[in-house]
């Protein structure tokens, strides 16, 4: 397995190139994708008057979500390894009286604080099992937060409980140029977080107290396009930058590839059900920090 450096410098060229896909793709992942990290919200209940972060924000979607929480006098601010996707999330969510929420590009693992912090709280969707190293992003992260700041965040469990994910990259590969390695071990990637006894050591490496793991069960439903539902999924998977850089045709045999292994979540005329098997993490930075 590569060293954290080799891998941060894999994992900035990597959303570089496919973050032209989620910007594409910013408005449907904000709709559909919402119960991804709906159980964490939940958990952490952002208070008004609050100053939260979320790590990996994307496109900006769940940060306006956590600044409409903590409105009018509270903070939210949005954190991205992907310049494209914080560029992006600036322009979707400006507003004329200046209460929007902030974006900053950034790589968590190695600056040694957030601008904004101390935060009261900090919220993840489907981004933790991303990092190179964990340990030093997690840290990062817990320095930023007041004592006794709370944590929630989700990430994937294992395949066998997200078929779909593999099924529409599987689906499309076959049309497609060359796709990035795909990760092995602890290599960051959808299922890296998968094992709940490492996902505590590494929180209780970083410093952590009050870790909990609790396993959730959500479905996201989209509708019944097969067209936009599969370029969703391939724009938004390892296969984004090799379906951008295809040929019209070969992308049209891309999606249909994918919707022929995806036609099992499908209920004709009603749309897509694909079942998802999450991780809710949650825990506290120590109550004696000195933040």
């Amino acid at each position: 397995m590569a060293d954290a450096a080799t891998q941060r410098a894999r994992n900035a060229d990597f959303w570089a190139r496919t973050a032209p896909g989620w910007v594409n793709q910013a408005d449907r992942h904000d709709e559909i994708g919402r119960p991804l990290g709906a159980v964490a919200f939940d958990w952490l209940r952002p208070q008004p008057g609050e100053r939260v972060l979320d790590v990996g924000c994307g496109c900006g979607g769940t940060t306006a979500e956590l600044a409409r929480a903590v409105a009018p006098l509270g903070s939210a601010i949005g954190l991205d390894l992907a310049a494209a996707m914080v560029a992006t999330a600036r322009e979707r969510f400006t507003t004329p009286d200046g209460a929007e929420p902030r974006f900053v590009a950034g790589d968590i693992e190695t600056l040694d604080a957030v601008p904004g912090a101390p935060f009261d709280a900090v919220y993840s969707r489907m981004t933790l099992m991303l990092l190179a190293d964990p340990v030093a992003g997690l840290t990062t992260v817990r320095r930023s937060m007041r004592a006794g700041a709370r944590l929630a965040a989700t990430v994937f469990r294992d395949g066998r409980v997200n078929p779909w994910l593999s099924a529409a990259m599987l689906g499309a590969a076959a049309y497609l140029g060359p796709l990035p390695p795909l990760p092995i071990g602890d290599e960051p990637g959808p299922f890296a977080f998968a094992d709940a006894a490492r996902v505590t050591r590494l929180l209780t490496a970083a410093g952590y107290t009050d870790i909990g793991l609790h396993p959730y069960d959500v479905t996201l439903d989209a509708p019944d396009d097969p067209e936009a539902v599969t370029e969703w999924l391939i724009e938004i998977s390892p296969a984004s930058a090799a379906y951008r850089d295809a040929e019209p045709t070969a992308q049209g045999h891309a999606r249909r590839g994918a919707a022929r292994l995806l036609e099992r979540f499908r209920t004709a005329g009603v749309g897509y059900q694909l079942p998802t098997g999450l991780w809710l993490i949650t825990a506290r930075s120590d109550r004696t920090s000195t933040q």
